[in-house]
């Protein structure tokens, strides 16, 4: 009986020390339920998606990604260098299937910003699309989604 205590005592300490953007970010209760992290790139085109030419397609520096549900900014990230973001959400405030079924990234800073030849005004939206779990550990899982692609939205 006692080797099963320590085993599973042992189990939940290697649990917590394996994900301290959990623990950090959202308690440990977070880290025992799982994470739903939304990261993507965000793209300097007309739509915010990776061009034609792939690779040489230039990234969207610096621009705030907002997460919106219900017409509600929940979340903000801003796109590095290299035009990536992510969001993290605590599961104890948001449902997986919610989260995909009633929230969108929207991108208001404008085009121009990253290319002169863009758009001045109007902005981006994207779906989520959900494109699995990760396992971390014996406890937490992370809910993986990505932007299911990014649309041109002009200024009303």
């Amino acid at each position: 009986m006692a080797f099963k205590t320590f085993l599973l005592v042992s189990l939940m300490i290697a649990a917590i020390l394996a994900a301290p953007v959990a623990e950090a970010q959202l308690g440990l209760i977070g880290g025992l339920l799982g994470l739903i992290r939304i990261q993507g790139t965000l793209f300097c085109t007309a739509d915010g998606n990776m061009g034609a030419n792939g690779t040489a397609t230039p990234v969207f520096p610096n621009a705030l990604v907002q997460l919106q549900c219900g017409g509600n900014v929940v979340s903000t990230s801003t796109t590095n260098g290299s035009g990536m973001f992510s969001i993290l959400l605590d599961p104890l405030n948001y449902i997986l299937s919610s989260v995909l079924s009633d929230c969108n990234l929207k991108v208001d800073t404008p085009l121009i910003s990253c290319n002169s030849s863009l758009p001045a005004l109007g902005g981006l939206l994207s779906p989520l699309q959900f494109i699995g779990n990760t396992a971390l550990g014996a406890l937490l899982s992370v809910a993986n989604i990505i932007p299911a692609g990014f649309r041109f939205v002009p200024s009303n």
